[in-house]
C-alpha cells in the first residue's frame, strides 16, 4: 500500500470536511455529511499514521474555519562551514533535531526561531534569513496526521550559554557534518537530505532560499 498516497487523500478529505462543515451552517443536512466525511477521514489518518484515534479526533475536532497547513520553525546556526547546532528531542527517544517547533500566534517566524533556539539550548540567537521552505510531503519524513510546512530560519549566536536542558529537548550540541549518517535523527522534524541541503548555505552564504 502507498501510505503517503492515501494519507494525502486521507487529509485533503479532512481539510474538505472542515471547510464543508464551516460554510454549510446553514444546512443542517450537509453539516451532518461533512461531518461524517471529517469522521471517516479521521479514521484513516489514525490508521496510516498510527497515531491514537483520540489525538487525531482531538486535533482536528478544534479546529475550525478553511483548515491551512501546519508550520513547524526550524532553528539552523552554524560553526564555520561543517558544524550545525543540534539537540535531542525527548518525546522521540532522544534522538537529534535542529531546535524548533510549532510557530506560534502572534509571533513572526524569525521571532519563533530566537525563542526556540534560547529554550532548547541556552543561546540567545539572531535571526537573519529564511533558507527554506519545505513541504515534508516532498520529503522522507514517517506519516504524520497534520500537513505541515517546515520553515528553516538561519541563525547567528549573540549570547547565552550552550547546555539548557528542558522539558522538551536534552542534550544541546555542535554537531560536525560528518557525524551524520551515524547519528540517530528523529525523522520527523529533520532528514539527512534536509541537513545535507542546509549545508550547503553553510559554503555558500549567498545561495537562494528554496522552496518546494
Amino acid at each position: 500500500m502507498d501510505t503517503t498516497r492515501w494519507l494525502t487523500i486521507a487529509q485533503r478529505l479532512q481539510a474538505l470536511a472542515q471547510a464543508g462543515l464551516e460554510y454549510s451552517k446553514n444546512s443542517p443536512f450537509d453539516q451532518e455529511r461533512y461531518a461524517e466525511i471529517r469522521a471517516l477521514s479521521v479514521q484513516m489518518v489514525a490508521g496510516l499514521t498510527e497515531e491514537p484515534l483520540e489525538k487525531v479526533t482531538a486535533f482536528f475536532t478544534s479546529e475550525t474555519g478553511y483548515q491551512t497547513p501546519k508550520v513547524d520553525v526550524r532553528v539552523v546556526v552554524f560553526r564555520g562551514t561543517d558544524e550545525v547546532l543540534m539537540v535531542q528531542e525527548k518525546m522521540d527517544h532522544n534522538r537529534w533535531t535542529l531546535p524548533g517547533g510549532w510557530a506560534d500566534v502572534g509571533l513572526t517566524p524569525f521571532e519563533v526561531a530566537e525563542k526556540e533556539a534560547e529554550e532548547e539550548t541556552g543561546l540567545h540567537v539572531r535571526a537573519v534569513r529564511l533558507l527554506a521552505l519545505f513541504d515534508k510531503k516532498q520529503h522522507p519524513h514517517p506519516p504524520q496526521p497534520w500537513y505541515v510546512y517546515k520553515c528553516c530560519v538561519l541563525c547567528e549566536v549573540v549570547g547565552g550559554e550552550l547546555g539548557n536542558d528542558n522539558v522538551e529537548t536534552g542534550e544541546a550540541r555542535w554537531v560536525h557534518e560528518s557525524e551524520l549518517d551515524n547519528l540517530e535523527l528523529s525523522t520527523d522534524r529533520i532528514t539527512r537530505s534536509q541537513l545535507a541541503t542546509l549545508f550547503e548555505f553553510a559554503r555558500q552564504p549567498d545561495k537562494p532560499t528554496l522552496c518546494d
